[in-house]
């Protein structure tokens, strides 16, 4: 029988129904949501296929254990109870790195060393060494103690997934990844859909949603830390990237859209859509706010400057007012703009149908959703 390991896929603050969705779609059991993270149960091919084609998580880990300590030594024989030789070869090298909240254990650099040391003594025993040399691939081990209970992973991602592999570079505060295809996805963009960005910088939103609306898993161009664990074998990344290959929609009719009056911006987002593999269904023109036209067919994914990106909020407010000038003459399918102005609807001159609290990075924003209501 398959081993079945516990998996857990942090997230944005807000974006976990999304990524519960796509869990689901990729057939694991026993899936459990809280904030800001999910967990779920499979096999290896399922640490693989989660890594490949999970948009808006933002890593996979596997969870080895999870126990209350309020001491050191509790730190200890819990993390030693995990059985490392099973897990880690003997010359691998394993950094730890960890936090602590609430806890009684609050020195980080301590309990990173508890956790070493238990590992380092756990390895010698079931290996039979008395060497650990950590000249092999690397296995990242961390660990989260809050309110005295001890979680300890395995990362299976390495670089955070928010990766993709196309951004070589990027404008001034992008957005992640992981958060555009978390909007993209509440804004229901579709195989068929037309996607506009007048503050489109280095294309992330358009670019999210074309892939979004092509099915092309974001993890395909780039690589994975469990591509070089023992125990998820090659033949599962090989099985889960061709499936990932074989499910890409190319006949998909999408379209983006995207504007920026910054020339430099507009250059390096056409450049990361073609690095993206989406080139062909997205272009980006150099264009001001108060110039932008909605296409009747399209849905706006905006990320509109505000303070702590732009760094004058009288600015922000001017901008955020032509836009809702602009759009309102021509609303199209509906507007979905993610921003840290508390003020955004006021400044937009209407309403939201509609508004959801997300977290980009540590900053709280609110997702500002416009669309028709259906008739009661």
């Amino acid at each position: 029988m398959p081993t079945l390991y516990t998996l857990v896929a942090p997230c944005f603050f807000g974006t976990e129904s999304t990524l519960h969705f796509e869990i689901r779609r990729l057939g694991a059991q026993n899936i459990q949501v809280t904030d800001g993270r999910i967990a779920f149960q499979g096999g290896a091919d399922l640490i693989a296929a989660a890594n490949l084609n999970l948009r808006t998580a933002e890593r996979v880990l596997v969870q080895l254990a999870s126990y209350k300590a309020i001491t050191f030594d509790e730190l200890f024989d819990g993390c030693y109870r995990i059985p490392w030789e099973d897990l880690l070869p003997t010359d691998a090298a394993f950094p730890v790195k960890g936090s602590s909240l609430s806890s009684q254990l609050s020195s980080v650099p301590a309990c990173q060393s508890i956790v070493k040391k238990a590992i380092v003594k756990r390895l010698m025993a079931g290996h039979k060494t008395s060497t650990l040399p950590e000249t092999g691939n690397v296995y990242k081990v961390r660990f989260a103690l809050r309110k005295n209970l001890v979680e300890i992973y395995l990362d299976t991602s390495g670089d955070g997934l928010h990766k993709r592999g196309y951004r070589k570079n990027a404008t001034l505060a992008p957005i992640k990844e992981t958060l555009a295809a978390a909007i993209a996805d509440l804004g229901r963009v579709r195989r068929d859909s037309v996607v506009q960005d007048p503050f489109c910088g280095s294309g992330t939103l358009v670019i999210e949603a074309a892939q979004k609306a092509l099915n092309l898993a974001p993890g395909l161009r780039r690589r994975f830390a469990a591509e070089h664990f023992d125990f998820v074998p090659a033949e599962a990344w090989k099985e889960q990237r061709q499936k990932a290959l074989a499910e890409v929609r190319r006949d998909a009719a999408f379209e983006g859209v995207g504007y920026d009056i910054d020339p430099a911006a507009v250059a390096l987002a056409n450049a990361n859509a073609k690095l993206a593999g989406v080139g062909d269904r997205c272009r980006f023109e150099v264009a001001d706010v108060k110039d932008f036209t909605p296409d009747a067919r399209a849905t706006v994914l905006t990320n509109p400057p505000y303070g702590e990106r732009l760094g004058d909020s009288a600015e922000a407010a001017s901008l955020a007012r032509t836009l809702g000038q602009v759009w309102q003459r021509h609303p199209g399918q509906g507007l979905y703009a993610i921003t840290a102005d508390a003020d955004f609807e006021q400044h937009f001159g209407k309403k939201a149908a509609r508004r959801r609290k997300i977290y980009n990075g540590m900053i709280p924003c609110q997702l500002y959703m416009y669309y028709d209501q259906p008739k009661r």
